[in-house]
């Protein structure tokens, strides 16, 4: 009975960290549509330092598990995040002039630390706590579901603070919002500082490890695999945010609040993600994780195929939201609602590949579990790639990179993530 009470208090406490890590991640691209007003080249800057810290944090956070633990990593992970935010606040002071640009993108480095930190504790303990199998993948999406839920506020919020991004538009229009953020770091120290939180790794720091993670061929098609699909999710919705505040002929030409009505856009995918998360969690006890793969990419490509093709002046009408007249319906390009029906696919995606990827890996699960925060760079590194492509060759055209990339993932779910090392000793 206490140690279900303590599995439970643990599981509540992941899901928690689950829901910061997206809060934090997503306001990297509506913040970039203010910074791109200025600089047209730092539109996914910030969301490129973001993820460029998983590159240099993602094994030592793997290393902290084992050396100091689940609780100890997540506290100094939140301290860091803290940190972030008040550093990217710093860069709305008018003082700092032209530097300030580059204060912003340190405290979005800074912040990504944090994340991948938060990133690196939360997804093996929920796996271990769910046992591994379809039971760990259903764990997972249980916290992915919080974290989609605040990826769905995020971008609304940000786009209600700046409606239409103009040339006064600055970082102190947005300063609410990341007031609430040190809050939240600050409560959330506070509570999981009194939680108690199993340390699987903890009786793990005297065994000995004749291999490592690399050696197990499924993980590391799993970490390639986890590196093209943080591309694809944040590709996907930055992209739509760019594309609908766009008032010129490149882009959707919305004149009046382009920038609002984006970022409400953009919510839906990532409300559509917590659909299909929560959706996940119900079917994941039946239904195996690579079945869902499979499922999910196929009919990713075609959404994307579909708007990739469709005119642009073939509109639907969407929510949206602007200062004069609230949430109400806006007509915008209907290849915004293939893009966003995406949402449904990609929340599947991140807790799969993981659980598909650290199948059998035993004692080199921390270990695992920081490689596998690393390759997450891939979220700062396609999308800038992607929004290269999108200023020089258009949009929709931006998005066959993330055709190609799906098309990786699902070969991943086909064949890749089978594990053929079963011969490694691995408790």
């Amino acid at each position: 009975m206490t140690q279900k009470k303590t599995n439970m208090v643990a599981i509540v406490t992941m899901c928690f960290i689950f829901a910061m890590i997206s809060f934090v991640t997503n306001m990297a691209a509506p913040f970039g549509n203010i910074w791109g007003n200025q600089y047209e080249w730092s539109k996914m800057a910030g969301n490129l330092m973001n993820f460029v810290a998983y590159l240099f944090m993602g094994i030592p956070a793997g290393k902290m598990l084992i050396k100091v633990g689940y609780k100890s990593t997540t506290l100094i992970a939140l301290a860091v995040g803290f940190f972030g935010i008040c550093i990217q606040y710093l860069s709305s002071f008018a003082f700092l002039g032209a530097a300030a640009i580059y204060v912003y993108l340190l405290g979005a480095f800074v912040c990504g630390f944090c994340v991948c930190m938060l990133n690196t504790v939360v997804n093996p303990m929920l796996n271990i706590l769910g046992g591994g199998g379809n039971k760990g993948n259903q764990y997972i999406q249980i916290g992915g579901t919080l974290n989609s839920l605040t990826g769905t506020l995020t971008p609304l919020l940000v786009g209600a603070l700046i409606g239409t991004v103009t040339a006064n538009t600055a970082m102190s229009d947005v300063a609410p919002l990341l007031f609430i953020a040190m809050g939240v770091f600050a409560v959330a120290f506070l509570i999981i500082s009194m939680v108690s939180i199993p340390e699987p790794a903890a009786e793990r720091k005297s065994v000995k490890y004749e291999h490592s993670a690399w050696n197990f061929r499924h993980f590391v098609l799993g970490a390639i695999a986890i590196f093209f699909y943080v591309g694809i999710e944040i590709g996907i919705p930055a992209q739509v945010i760019f594309y609908l505040s766009d008032a010129t002929d490149k882009g959707a030409g919305i004149a009046v609040n382009g920038a609002a009505i984006g970022g409400a856009i953009a919510a839906i995918y990532w409300l559509l993600m917590m659909v299909g998360r929560f959706s996940s969690t119900l079917i994941s006890g039946k239904v195996s994780t690579r079945t869902q793969m499979i499922t999910v990419c196929s009919v990713a490509i075609v959404l994307i195929a579909i708007a990739i093709f469709v005119p642009k002046h073939i509109t639907i009408s969407m929510p949206g939201y602007s200062a004069a007249d609230g949430f109400t319906m806006f007509p915008v390009p209907l290849s915004c609602l293939f893009l966003v029906l995406c949402g449904l696919c990609t929340s599947v995606m991140w807790g799969a590949i993981f659980n598909l990827a650290v199948e059998g890996l035993g004692k080199y699960t921390e270990a695992a579990s920081g490689i596998f925060m690393m390759l997450v760079v891939g979220g700062g590194v396609m999308p800038f790639i992607q929004n290269i492509i999108a200023r020089n060759a258009g949009y929709m055209t931006s998005y066959w990179l993330v055709i190609a990339m799906l098309a990786y993932l699902l070969y991943y779910s086909l064949a890749g993530c089978k594990n053929v090392n079963k011969d490694i000793p691995v408790d």
